[in-house]
């Protein structure tokens, strides 16, 4: 004889009905404990699993959820980023534990309904953004329509969207002092600032070099792509009549690029130019020399990003996480 393959065929062998074996198998106190032991107990001996797509159906769930890479800003950015890699691999480990799937898109947004379509597909539970890039005001939107999102990204005062995610004015400012402190007195800043984490990591260096005396600071908008930035570098240190001695790049590998570019023009890092990244991916360790970077706990914020999306789903009210970055010293600064 073969076992049971439905939950109406176990039912009828429990004497009940498929509700209460519904219930039971998924541990709810509506059903008397004897009545649970016995439909579990006959779910083993019979080698019964119930059909996942089925039941996610019935209770209008998918065990989804999807994992938004938006670039407004860089469309030429790829999945393939380290930076991607690093939190796509956080977040596919910690939402596998919880039971739950990542579908991953990646969107060069066309219009200002690309987030609320995704929203309203039906193909996921919540949704996670990675990077906010110039679309703060979409996120604001569709946060009041669509209350299981939750973004990396920066915190606003006044954003609508819950987000998780450095203090980036902070790490900026942590960067420019310590290049300060290194002794460098004409810093440039590698970075695209139309995205609200690089703005305010801008910011953060502004700040600093401002209360400071003597100290020279240019901007050069960098794209995220290598091989891009690593022209828009060359360029920039080519057509430079004084030399920077130091260098806050945007993200590590803007750093590495930069690092790259220095090397074909001969310049030593640190004695030369002192470089310093901003992630903390694992990359900078295995640069020569290694990268001295602003670290962002990545860890702690793909955990953050997987437990209020999940509590979202349930309903309950969520509010924005600010982590706080670290400098993580190498040997390039």
């Amino acid at each position: 004889m073969t076992g049971p393959k439905t939950l109406k065929e176990l039912a009828e062998l429990a004497g009940v009905t498929s509700g209460t074996v519904s219930r039971a198998l998924s541990g709810s106190s509506l059903v008397t404990p004897a009545t649970r032991d016995m439909i579990v107990a006959l779910a083993r001996q019979h080698g019964f699993t119930p059909n996942a797509t089925a039941r996610n159906l019935r209770m209008r769930k998918t065990g989804t959820i999807g994992v938004v890479i938006p670039l407004g800003h860089e469309v030429r950015q790829n999945i393939s980023d380290p930076f991607f890699i690093t939190m796509l691999g956080l977040l596919a480990d910690k939402l596998t534990t919880r039971g739950y799937s990542l579908l991953l898109s990646r969107v060069v947004p066309t219009d200002e309904d690309w987030l609320l379509k995704l929203a309203r597909s039906g193909q996921s539970d919540g949704i996670i953004v990675i990077g906010q890039s110039d679309q703060s005001a979409v996120l604001d939107r569709v946060a009041d329509l669509y209350r299981p999102l939750v973004v990396w990204g920066s915190h606003i005062a006044g954003q609508a969207h819950c987000s998780v995610g450095s203090d980036n004015f902070r790490g900026g400012a942590l960067a420019a002092q310590h290049l300060m402190e290194r002794g460098c007195r004409n810093i440039v800043f590698f970075g695209d600032p139309r995205a609200i984490e690089i703005g305010q990591r801008l910011e953060g260096c502004r700040s600093v070099v401002a209360k400071a005396d003597g100290v020279q600071f240019s901007v050069v908008p960098t794209h995220l792509v290598a091989d891009a930035a690593q022209s828009e570098i060359a360029k920039y240190f080519r057509s430079k009549a004084h030399r920077p001695d130091g260098v806050v790049a945007a993200s590590d590998v803007i750093a590495v690029t930069a690092m790259r570019v220095l090397a074909e023009q001969g310049l030593s890092v640190p004695r030369e130019v002192k470089v310093i990244g901003y992630d903390g991916l694992p990359l900078g360790e295995h640069t020569m020399p290694p990268l001295t970077t602003i670290a962002q706990d990545l860890e702690q914020g793909a955990e953050h990003l997987v437990t209020s999306v999940i509590q979202r789903i349930a309903g309950e009210e969520i509010h924005s996480v600010v982590l706080q970055p670290r400098l993580l010293l190498r040997e390039s600064t």
